[in-house]
């Protein structure tokens, strides 16, 4: 049965195979995939990592639900190495994790929880003057998270994802995953990446935003 509010099915447009190697050495194969057909017409990605780096999983591995991740886009952190927040660790931890057991990392491109690039680097101009990130946000005219994950559903659904584990401290993304019908059997935590730059950050994420951040066994 189609569940509500499914969105329109997307397809796969293109995949290739990128070796990947980051600063601290550690190196690892990835599928790269790219879509037609998702809603808001922007260029997403999707990684293949560990048994998904082929079109078929191993027959042992089948019925283990992938780890997904869903990661949205943050230059500053995941290019430049920025240590206002915790993008660049989080997703560097991703890909390792993700790599060990099979799965997706969802590179979204929505910028600064979804209000783009400058409106983020306004955003800290506002954090700079006392704000928190999310009083930052309503003070431009944006919504505190303006992140909608209906193309994560969409991308899921082409990449034949059905049962998966959520890689994730943000309930928000479970809750709007599930609201789409896609299966979350469960939720693993990320790292706690915290210094003395994004401490502030990531107290107001857990506050405001209900991110629960506890360090995994």
């Amino acid at each position: 049965m189609t569940h509500p509010l499914q969105p329109q099915p997307a397809t796969i447009r293109t995949e290739v195979m990128v070796p990947l190697q980051f600063s601290d050495g550690f190196t690892t194969t990835a599928r790269v995939l790219t879509f037609d057909g998702l809603v808001d017409g922007r260029e997403h990605l999707a990684v293949g990592l560990g048994d998904r780096t082929s079109r078929l999983a191993p027959a042992d591995r089948r019925d283990r639900p992938p780890l997904v991740r869903l990661h949205s886009e943050c230059l500053t952190g995941d290019v430049f190495g920025s240590q206002r927040c915790d993008c660049g660790p989080q997703l560097r931890e991703a890909v390792e994790l993700i790599a060990q057991v099979g799965g997706y990392l969802l590179y979204l491109r929505q910028e600064g929880r979804g209000i783009g690039l400058y409106g983020k680097l306004d955003a800290y101009g506002l954090q700079d003057d006392g704000l928190d990130t999310y009083e930052a946000n309503v003070a431009l005219g944006f919504s505190a998270d303006a992140r909608d994950y209906t193309v994560a559903a969409q991308m899921l659904s082409a990449l034949g994802v059905g049962p998966m584990a959520l890689l994730s401290n943000n309930p928000d993304k479970a809750a709007q995953l599930s609201r789409l019908g896609v299966d979350v059997t469960e939720v693993v935590p990320t790292g706690v990446h915290v210094n003395a730059s994004n401490a502030r950050y990531l107290e107001t994420k857990a506050s405001r935003g209900a991110h629960t951040f506890r360090r995994r066994a």
